[in-house]
Formats: C-alpha cells, sequence, structure tokens
C-alpha cells in the first residue's frame, strides 16, 4: 500500500513515498545534493554530511538528508507540507564547513593523483566548498594497503566514506575491510593485512569518491579527458552486463560498468573489467597457412583460396560457432557451411541443449525476477565463477528472505544456502515451492543426460531460467546453429571443419581446419588456415544474454593489423566459394537476420517465451559437476592477459596453502 505525502522542496512541491529519504525525494525534485558516503544500493552511514539540508520548522540546525525520511517530517501549524530548503545561507555555511573538514588532511596529490578529472572531491570542493582553509597543522598520513593486483591504495586520500566497506560485505559477500581506530587514528583497513577475495572487488575503484582506491593494471596511463568512450556490452560471462570501453588511440585503456537495473545494475566483475590487457597481447593480424607443418603468413587473397578449396573439396563440411561470436558472425556462417550441404554447432561444449524449444534452452525468468524470489534453487552450477555479478544479485535476494537451494558439488556462494545432494538422485528429492526459481547451470547439461536433467528441472516448478556460461550460445540458438545429435553429429566424419572462434573444442587430427578468430589460441595451433577476426570491442554486433535480451554491442577501436569484422570474412569466403551471401553491409545482414528471427530486433527487451516442459526420461547416476574450472582462464582473451594469469595463480596458491590447526 503506498503511503504517499506531499513535500516542498526549494519552493517546487512534489508527492513522494513516505518511506523516501530526503535524499531520494530531492531527486525526484530535480534538485541537486551533493555526498560521499550515500550510494543508493548500499546501505546508509550517514557519516560524511556532506548531503544536509534545511528543515523549515525542526531543529535549528541541518539534517542529513540520506537518513531522513520524509515522514519523519512534520507538517506545518496549519497542516501545510513540510518544508526543505537545500540552497539557503544555512546548508551553504554547513556545505562548506564539511568541506573544509574534509580536506584538512586531505594531501594535494590532483597532479598525479589517477582520479584527477573524474574525482567526486574535486567536483564539489569546485561547487560547494570555500577557497581558502584554516588550517595550518600537518597534515595526517596512512600507510597504504596491499588489497592485491587489482586495486591500488592511496590511504591518506581517504576520506572514511566507507563505500568499499559497505559494498564488500554487503554485495560482495565478503568481510575482509573494516574501520579500526578512534578519531584521528580511524583507518579504513582489511583485516589481518588480507588481500580481498572476491570476483567483483573491482567495483569498489568505482564506488570510491576520492582516489584512494584505483585500478592498479590502469594507473598512470591515461587521463579521461583523452579518451575515447564508448557504450557496448561485455561478453565475458553469459549475463551480458553493460559497459563502456575507454580508448586511447587504438588501445583500449581501461573497461567500466555502465548501469542497467534490469541485467547488471552498475557493478562489473573483476574478468570484465580488467580483462582488456589481453585485446592487445597474443593477437592474430595477419592470415596465415599452414605449410610442411608449419605456419606461414599469407595474404589474404592466398588465404581465403586456400579455405575456399579445401570448402568447395569437402565431403562433409562442418562449421562450430565459438563463445564470443556476435549472433551476425554465427547467422552468416549457418548460411555458409548449410549452403555447400554442411552442418553447424554452436554447443561445442556437448551441452544437451534442446533445438527450437527456447523456453528449455533459455526459460522464462527474467534476471531482476530475482529480486522478488522468494526461493531459489540452483541446479549444477557455480556462479560465483560463471556469473559473479549475478551471484550478487542472488546475495541480495537472499539477504532479503529467500531460500536457497543448491544440488551439485558444495560452493561457496557468499551466502547461505541448503545443500541437497551431488547427484541425479538428489533431484528426485527436491521439494520446491511452485513459485521457486530453478536456475540449471551448463555443468548439470553436459553428461549424456543432460536434457533428462534439463526435464526433471522444467518439472520443479514453472520457474525456470538456464544459466549460460557463452555470451554468443543463445543467439546462435536462436539463429539455428544447432546439428541434431550435437557436436558428436557435426564433426563426425567431417574433413573440412570451419572453426568460427571456437577455442574450447579440442579438434582430433585428420580434418582440414579452417581457423577464423582474434587470438594465436588453441583453435589457431590446430588450423591449416587461420583468418584474423575481430574481437568483441572492435565489431558491432547483437548478443544474446542468458536471459535472452538481445544487446547491441558497439565498436570501440579497430582490429590490429589485416584483422577483419568476423561477418566480412565469411562474405568475402563466400564470393570466393562462389555461393555469394546476399548482404553487402552489418544493416542488410542484420535485416536479413530479423526476417529469420523476429524477436532480435526487440533490441534490449526480454522476449516471453511459451513455456513448453521436456518430456521426462530416465537420469543418470553421475554427480553434478560445474562448467567453469578457472574463472580467471576461461576464454582467449583472458588466457592473453597478464593481469587473470596472475590472478589464477593467486587462486590456485590461496587454494593450495595449508591452514595451521586451530
Amino acid at each position: 500500500m503506498s503511503d504517499l505525502r506531499k513535500i516542498i522542496i526549494d519552493d517546487r512541491e512534489i508527492e513522494v513515498e513516505g518511506a523516501m529519504t530526503l535524499i531520494q525525494a530531492c531527486e525526484v525534485a530535480g534538485v541537486e545534493v551533493p555526498r560521499f558516503c550515500y550510494h543508493e544500493r548500499l546501505s546508509i552511514a550517514g557519516n560524511c554530511r556532506m548531503c544536509l539540508v534545511e528543515v523549515v520548522g525542526g531543529p535549528p540546525k541541518p539534517a542529513a538528508s540520506c537518513a531522513m525520511q520524509v515522514k519523519d517530517l512534520r507538517p506545518g501549524p496549519e497542516g501545510q507540507p513540510p518544508v526543505v530548503k537545500t540552497n539557503s545561507p544555512m546548508v551553504k555555511k554547513a556545505r562548506e564547513g564539511v568541506m573544509e573538514f574534509l580536506l584538512i588532511n586531505h594531501p594535494l596529490d590532483c597532479p598525479i593523483c589517477d582520479q584527477g578529472g573524474e574525482c567526486d572531491l574535486q567536483d564539489q570542493a569546485m561547487a560547494y566548498g570555500v577557497d581558502f582553509s584554516r588550517y595550518r597543522e600537518p597534515k595526517r598520513a596512512s600507510e597504504d594497503l596491499d588489497l592485491g593486483p587489482l586495486v591500488e591504495t592511496h590511504m591518506t586520500r581517504c576520506i572514511s566514506c566507507t563505500r568499499c566497506v559497505r559494498f564488500t560485505s554487503e554485495v560482495a559477500g565478503i568481510m575482509q575491510m573494516g574501520q579500526t581506530g578512534r578519531g584521528e587514528d580511524a583507518e579504513i583497513t582489511s583485516y589481518l593485512g588480507q588481500t580481498l577475495n572476491s570476483n567483483i572487488q573491482g567495483n569498489i575503484i568505482d564506488l570510491c569518491p576520492v582516489g584512494a582506491l584505483v585500478s592498479k593494471p590502469y594507473a598512470f596511463t591515461a587521463r579521461p579527458w583523452e579518451l575515447t568512450k564508448t557504450e557496448t556490452i561485455d561478453v565475458m560471462d553469459a549475463l551480458g552486463s553493460n559497459i563502456r570501453v575507454d580508448c586511447k588511440g587504438r588501445e583500449v585503456m581501461r573497461i567500466l560498468p555502465r548501469n542497467h537495473d534490469g541485467v547488471n545494475e552498475e557493478w562489473i566483475s573483476d574478468k570484465t573489467r580488467f580483462v582488456w590487457d589481453g585485446l592487445r597481447r597474443q593477437r592474430l593480424d595477419k592470415p596465415y597457412i599452414r605449410e610442411n607443418g608449419k605456419l606461414r603468413p599469407a595474404t589474404w587473397g592466398e588465404a581465403l583460396a586456400k579455405a575456399s578449396d579445401a570448402i568447395k573439396g569437402a565431403r562433409k563440411l562442418a562449421g562450430l560457432v565459438g563463445d564470443l561470436v556476435p549472433v551476425e558472425a554465427a547467422f552468416a556462417l549457418k548460411q555458409l557451411v548449410e549452403g555447400q550441404g554442411g552442418q553447424v554447432e554452436c554447443r561445442t561444449d556437448k551441452a544437451r541443449l534442446p533445438i527450437g524449444n527456447r523456453s528449455a534452452y533459455v526459460g522464462n525468468v527474467a534476471i531482476e525476477d530475482l529480486d522478488s524470489a522468494k526461493n531459489i534453487v540452483l541446479i549444477g552450477t557455480d556462479p560465483v565463477v560463471e556469473a559473479p555479478v549475478f551471484n550478487a544479485r542472488m546475495r541480495r535476494a537472499w539477504i532479503n528472505g529467500a531460500d536457497v537451494t543448491v544440488v551439485g558439488p558444495k560452493i561457496d556462494l557468499t551466502f547461505e544456502y541448503t545443500h541437497v545432494g551431488t547427484d541425479r538422485a538428489a533431484l528426485d528429492v527436491l521439494n520446491v515451492p511452485e513459485d521457486a526459481i530453478v536456475i540449471v547451470g551448463q555443468g548439470a547439461l553436459r553428461e549424456a543426460d543432460g536434457e533428462a536433467v534439463l526435464a526433471a528441472a522444467m518439472a520443479l516448478s514453472g520457474r525456470m531460467l538456464v544459466l549460460h556460461t557463452a555470451a554468443a550460445r543463445v543467439g546462435a540458438m536462436d539463429v539455428g546453429a544447432v546439428t541434431e545429435g550435437g557436436l558428436e553429429a557435426a564433426i563426425e566424419g567431417a574433413d573440412v571443419v570451419y572453426n568460427l572462434g571456437a577455442d574450447e573444442v579440442e579438434i582430433a587430427a585428420g580434418p582440414f581446419v579452417i581457423y577464423q578468430g582474434s587470438h594465436g589460441d588453441r583453435g589457431a595451433h590446430r588450423a591449416d588456415v587461420i583468418l584474423p577476426g575481430a574481437a568483441y570491442t572492435e565489431e558491432q554486433g547483437l548478443f544474446v544474454n542468458t536471459e535472452g535480451r538481445p544487446q547491441l554491442a558497439l565498436r570501440a577501436g579497430f582490429a590490429p593489423g589485416e584483422a577483419k569484422e568476423n561477418w566480412a570474412v565469411l562474405r568475402a569466403l563466400s564470393g570466393e566459394i562462389g555461393a555469394v551471401l546476399g548482404y553487402d553491409s552489418i544493416a542488410q545482414l542484420r535485416k536479413a537476420l530479423v526476417a529469420e528471427v523476429q524477436h532480435l530486433k526487440k533490441i534490449d527487451k526480454v522476449p516471453e517465451n511459451d513455456w513448453a516442459p521436456l518430456a521426462k526420461a530416465k537420469l543418470g547416476k553421475a554427480d553434478f559437476r560445474t562448467a567453469v574450472s578457472d574463472f580467471y582462464l576461461s576464454n582467449p582473451i583472458a588466457r592473453a592477459s597478464e593481469v587473470m594469469g596472475t590472478l589464477s595463480a593467486n587462486a590456485k596458491a590461496r587454494a593450495a596453502s595449508p591452514l595451521a590447526a586451530e
């Protein structure tokens, strides 16, 4: 039941929920209130005092607008709506005083601080501060913390807003940071000098309103005004997080999150944020041909001619769609290969996802439905490594009272859950409420009885979400890049394999392999012809995320050397074969694509899938396994990244370190 209250803010009367805080009411009224500690996705700390406002008729001192609710305000003497002022002389004096206090110990680091140019403290000191200080005492200094290889600390700059502490404990679910001491000795620290152990720890860099926490890999490399900013989509997992890619020249310098309430809110995983150095290393920037067992550089003409000869002479042609491929390229490959009588397959991890039944390979639940979930069942998945931001959303549901049940190996989910069992038999003893959300991981679907597991999951409840691990999978399933019988049926007996960025597949000796991709990874090592393609930041493309939402990734920079956009390579090859694909631009290709798959034109909308449960089948006896063994090295871009390599080694060392007996 809504409790609407009238309130007057700076002579503007508005009606808002009584439970809203004054700072939120000011936002509704379009009035800007400065803040350092307040953040809408974290609990209220009320300790920076920058958001002070005057409550007319209230106490004769300013009130913290982040910690006072609209319903706490008293009406006027004749029942008039309460009045709040954000620009009175009292408020102005209070803000100037707070800013003066904040700057007592803050160092004059701006010229060498990475936050310079996008610093809340700089901006608010200019807007609300004064141009002098009455303090002549020496500034306090603090020791810097070692939080690991991702977050660099300069704790002398810290203003104790506690955003990092609240984020790590509330959202990330780790209890390693806090504040110790009192008064001048108060400092934010990590307990016992621990480094942070979370897959979403990089978000504290964005949250820090000063330069106390900055990105270690990005440090001292660029200034914000030098960067070209492109809004695009992440492909490191299947969540489809909204990101901004910042480039200096043609090099990606950093990746930041964009807010999208329905997908990632404003968080991204550490792999998404720090994988950018992998876009520079081990890149394929020219075509190669294998001669006498060795790869040699070739021209595009030579490479396309060699590939086309192989395809034209093939008895059986197979096409594989990798995990990072945009929908347009998967669609073009399907048309090219099937036009030559071949078969295409995108389920390269052997996941038994049913063909044509969208409710079975996507589900019928949106990611934001987790917010109101009361019961969540996880089957054969570890969201902490498969989709860390998704896991943080689930943690919030748990904080709000949701019960979580896990079928599969015991995992550390950053919150408590009920573990039912590790094998298929546990599905039979599950007692699930009708409104429960069942989340099925790829690890549950890779064995021979994967489809039976999926049928059992669909029978548990009428609400299901398939948590994919590959960004390209749902889109490729939508365009029908699948073969009856899966990967084995597609590859068996093939004498030519067209491998479009599928680096997680071992192709046995025998077939002639044409590899098209961006990195010199496993796929390129097995190739007879290499056609260099663009990475996800270097071409426009559609990606459909794990809930079935089509999103548009935009190009942030250009591919290195002679590498070309993936769809364009396939279009050029089709001309060489003599079976020309009917489009000469990405717009024409997208038109052909949308004509076949209607819902792909509804960008950023989650289509409703008709619920079509699979027929129940006999389950096997095996234990469930999770799909991702190493979070940091799950794709060719991540494997090329030095930062990801360091993080992977640290995680292994942490897991192997002996614990002292208590």
